[in-house]
């Protein structure tokens, strides 16, 4: 993993020399993060099969994921001022620790959804530490050092679709879980004992964050962001069930997306640089729409392909997404933020079992028209992609009738519209 050196005469008055171990301890820790999401996926069957639970039931397990990181992140983002970075990321800790182990001595449905939902709220609390913990750590190179983190989510993901697609079968499931144990117990050690900075570039003003929320294009994004996350988790947490008949390996697609969106957020900036960030949420759309429909559509070697189209359609979401808040909504803050990425994981908590359901039913309906086996779950899988392809077609319609709106007024450049608390902090803030 690459940490930039940084000689100590070169930091900042107020921040702590040590700010290149901290900032590897939070890249470690949203590898843990990633990692719990593609290995997730990539053991939804066997679970299934283990403790005898339905499509639906795996639904809601999963959901429980998507439910304890906005939870995690709301809550972190309002009291990050009072208890600080390193209290949140000890919570984060114990969070995955417990979350981990009590999946491995799960006794059923319930015992899922508790474990999951600890292994979620880890993930919303590394979010909710980290970001504004690197904003402090980084006031000269901000942009820089949250691109830089946020490359190790689908990176954690390709390390995490790696091993479970090579050594699952070896491992079993429980033993995937217990790999994600040594990365979490690696980011613990690296913080242990060490000076965190206090919040001096974070500034919030609660009451004005609130009347920036019922601004009419916060509330339109907030939306849309609902979608966005749907369009891009609805397949890859699925990805196993769903392609698992096509004759691809789907943790193999799987991490061919993430290793794609790694790369393309980490050196595409020169790339995005003369296009504004509705122009890019307007094509991520419809190169997603293109991606799932080949999904649906193709079998074999080409489903990679599919992927690829796939991989560069939600490339740019999430980032984009804040970014487009962060420069045209400025009243709403950090809280304003938190939210929006709240949302995104909430929408899935709601969809997940949705998923299950139109997964099972397809099933079903295969199974009675006289399919079995892999044709059964062929159909079915292919069937509930089509489902999902109305998530992009919406954002399509939304993302094109902002491209026009926005067309008329002042335009940022879609790579400088990133992840800038300070710069939230403050309607009309610069950076």
């Amino acid at each position: 993993m690459y940490v930039e050196p940084i000689a100590t005469d070169q930091v900042p008055s107020g921040v702590p020399a040590n700010r290149d171990r901290l900032f590897l301890a939070a890249c470690v820790s949203l590898i843990v993060t990633a990692m719990t999401f593609a290995i997730r996926a990539g053991i939804l069957t066997e679970l299934g099969e283990t403790f005898a639970i339905n499509d639906v039931e795996l639904g809601w397990v999963n959901s429980m994921a998507f439910l304890g990181f906005p939870v995690a992140m709301i809550v972190g983002g309002l009291i990050y001022n009072n208890v600080g970075p390193k209290n949140l990321m000890w919570l984060a800790f114990v969070s995955h620790l417990a979350g981990l182990v009590l999946t491995v001595y799960a006794g059923g449905f319930w015992g899922l959804i508790i474990s999951t939902f600890f292994i979620g709220f880890a993930n919303g609390s590394v979010e909710a530490a980290c970001n504004p913990m690197i904003v402090d750590m980084y006031p000269d190179k901000k942009s820089e050092m949250l691109n830089k983190f946020h490359v190790w989510f689908p990176g954690g993901i390709v390390i995490g679709s790696l091993i479970a697609n090579f050594f699952g079968a070896a491992l079993g499931w429980q033993g995937l879980i217990w790999i994600m144990v040594i990365p979490t117990l690696a980011y613990a050690l690296l913080i242990f004992g060490q000076e965190f900075p206090r919040s001096q570039n974070i500034v919030s003003d609660t009451g004005a964050n609130l009347k920036g929320l019922l601004n009419p294009l916060y509330i339109f994004m907030f939306v849309c962001m609902s979608l966005t996350a749907a369009s891009e988790f609805s397949t890859t947490q699925w990805v196993e069930k769903i392609l698992g008949a096509t004759g691809a390996q789907p943790l193999l697609v799987l991490a061919l997306v993430s290793g794609l969106m790694a790369t393309g957020r980490f050196f595409a900036g020169p790339i995005i640089h003369n296009l504004n960030p509705a122009g890019v949420l307007w094509v991520s759309s419809i190169l997603t729409t293109i991606g799932i429909y080949l999904l649906s559509t193709q079998s074999g070697a080409m489903i990679y392909v599919a992927a690829i189209v796939f991989a560069l359609g939600i490339c740019y979401f999430w980032p984009t997404m804040l970014g487009f808040v962060s420069e045209y909504t400025p009243g709403v803050g950090a809280l304003g933020l938190s939210l929006m990425g709240g949302i995104g994981m909430f929408s899935m908590t709601v969809w997940n079992p949705v998923i299950g359901g139109w997964l099972e039913s397809a099933t079903a309906a295969a199974t009675a028209a006289g399919a079995v086996g892999a044709e059964a779950d062929l159909i079915a899988g292919r069937e509930t992609l089509q489902a999902m392809i109305y998530f992009p077609i919406i954002l399509i319609v939304l993302f094109g009738a902002l491209y026009f709106y926005m067309r008329n007024r002042p335009q940022v450049h879609a790579d400088e519209a990133v992840l800038d608390p300070k710069a939230m902090a403050t309607p009309g803030s610069a950076r």
